[in-house]
């Protein structure tokens, strides 16, 4: 009998990583789905999904949730989903040291810390998936987002440097480059703005007001968005296929910024970007 593929997915509770969860483990993938707060493990348990408790802010919380993981694969993991992240609006002018560090501490160091742990694993097996969820915004820049253009910077970077590195390994590295999707995303975008801006004493409160409004409208607040099933289609080819891409486009958005950003010098991108940006869109 053949053994199941078994995978480690960061950000479970709601959104992309949740419908890939349990999308993979329809297609009989062994799916360790985490989580950082214990009661949606206890609910993705319920669910009849494997999962961890695992903070990717904390680093002894990487260690126990990877070795929980393990101990439920008997120590075996042929694929890393990392996805766990958030975004954090702000002007750049009005982003603390300290809110740019817990930025990227969830969305870049805390991913690193545990694709750093898993490779060795991968290495002794001789295979191996490691796919990271990136963004639009992994590829072009857009106002007052700078915090999370940052960490998606930066991971592209990182990411497309380690495929590099692991060319020949058997390991394969993949980026997703999803623009908008129905998630959580923009409920909790807007908790961690009203904690860490003060708008009120900004020169940019005006503009905060109608971020405000967009961050809160019901349902999709953006045109083309995409259920998050929409991820997992591109998930599936990344770990299943043969010939897995460097990159996967998801979203018409996403299209679109690629090709601007191909076409299109700096100031001529720039315009563009700033009309997209008043539009409400991003």
């Amino acid at each position: 009998m053949t053994t199941a593929p078994t995978i480690l997915i960061t950000g479970c509770s709601s959104g992309i990583g949740y419908s890939c969860a349990h999308g993979l483990a329809a297609r009989g993938w062994r799916v360790i789905a985490s989580a950082r707060r214990a009661a949606d493990v206890a609910r993705l348990q319920g669910e009849g999904l494997d999962a961890v408790q695992l903070d990717l802010d904390d680093p002894a919380s990487i260690r126990s949730g990877l070795d929980a993981a393990l101990a439920l694969t008997g120590g075996r993991l042929d694929a890393l989903f990392n996805n766990g992240a958030y975004g954090q609006p702000g002007a750049v002018e009005d982003l603390t040291r300290e809110v740019l560090r817990a930025q990227l501490e969830t969305n870049l160091l805390g991913w690193h810390d545990l694709t750093r742990r898993v490779i060795p694993l991968m290495r002794a097996e001789g295979h191996g998936r490691i796919v990271q969820n990136s963004s639009v915004l992994g590829l072009i820049a857009l106002p007052y987002r700078g915090a999370y253009v940052a960490s998606k910077f930066a991971l592209e970077g990182l990411t497309d440097t380690l495929r590099l590195e692991l060319a020949g390994s058997g390991i394969h590295v993949s980026l997703i480059e999803p623009g908008p999707i129905l998630s959580r995303f923009r409920d909790n975008a807007h908790a961690v703005y009203r904690r860490t801006i003060d708008a009120e004493h900004s020169v940019h409160r005006a503009t905060y007001r109608r971020m405000e409004a967009r961050l809160t409208t019901e349902g999709p607040a953006q045109p083309f968005t995409l259920p998050p099933e929409a991820v997992l289609k591109k998930l599936v080819h990344a770990l299943e296929s043969p010939r897995p891409r460097p990159r996967y486009y998801v979203t018409f958005p996403t299209h679109l910024m690629g090709t601007l950003r191909r076409l299109l010098n700096t100031r001529a991108l720039d315009w563009a970007l700033a009309r997209i940006s008043r539009g409400g869109r991003g």
